[in-house]
């Protein structure tokens, strides 16, 4: 029989379609394996160990199967209902706690932790840039240390507001390219990040919004580790920002000036 195809427009890195069905359609995932992403990884193994692993928690669209094509890697996986995250933060905190306080098996790569592997890491990006703003994020780098933690578990690794669908049935979390054994702190920053909220959404979460995410996060210590680390996280932001309007995607100018205002 043959099948429908229609291309969703939602991913920056992939090309995706809806595949038309009678019972609620599939998603068609083909890896692009161009350009180099420094901050996002692009691995369609990875997404479909997480999908497979999470499955049970209802949290994730389910896996059919994946493969390999001249093209790339892709996957397939039933399409999940819902339009993208626009309000109401609490849920958000709520869902990304439960990822973080699972156990699971995969051999994810490790994410950065601690301010040093963040100053690695921004370094690298900023490495990779050459205008005259490279100079002015140098002087904006943090110079407070914070230690590596020993709590590490599975990060999504990208849950930005483009990858958590919002249904009445709850959220689901998609697009699991990029995720890490790694600090949870890292989700936090990412879904918080003004640059993220403003492609994805349209405009930075306000400062009433980051305190029901955080409250509802409800873990007191990662979220005042988080704080410790908020400045780092909007420094590699701004480095990436940076980096990505270099490379030819000017809708990133405007959140380089927002990370740079939570600098300054």
């Amino acid at each position: 029989m043959d099948a429908e195809f229609q291309t969703l427009y939602g991913g920056r890195t992939n090309q995706v379609w809806k595949v038309l069905d009678g019972n609620g359609g599939k998603v068609l995932k083909l890896y692009r394996s161009g350009l180099r992403n420094p901050l996002f990884r692009n691995d369609a193994e990875l997404e479909a160990q997480c999908l497979t692993a999470l499955e049970p928690t209802g949290f994730v669209p389910r896996l059919r199967t994946t493969g390999q094509h001249h093209n790339g890697r892709w996957v397939f996986y039933d399409h999940a209902p819902g339009s993208p995250w626009q309000k109401d933060p609490a849920q958000v905190g709520i869902l990304l706690r439960r990822l973080h306080a699972l156990d699971l098996p995969i051999q994810a790569p490790r994410g950065c932790n601690g301010s040093a592997d963040l100053d690695r890491h921004g370094q690298s990006i900023l490495d990779g840039c050459t205008s005259v703003m490279r100079l002015q994020l140098d002087l904006l780098k943090p110079a407070d240390l914070v230690p590596p933690t020993q709590h590490t578990c599975l990060i999504h690794g990208d849950p930005v507001a483009g990858n958590i669908l919002v249904a009445p049935s709850g959220l689901t979390l998609i697009d699991w390219q990029c995720p890490a054994q790694g600090d949870p702190c890292e989700d936090l920053a990412l879904f918080l990040s003004p640059a993220m909220q403003h492609l994805y959404r349209g405009s930075a979460l306000t400062s009433a919004e980051e305190d029901q995410f955080l409250s509802a996060y409800d873990h007191v210590d990662i979220v005042a580790r988080y704080k410790s680390l908020r400045s780092w996280y909007a420094w590699r932001m701004a480095a990436y920002c940076l980096w990505r309007v270099e490379n030819g995607a000017p809708d990133y100018a405007s959140g380089l000036e927002q990370e740079r205002a939570t600098l300054l």
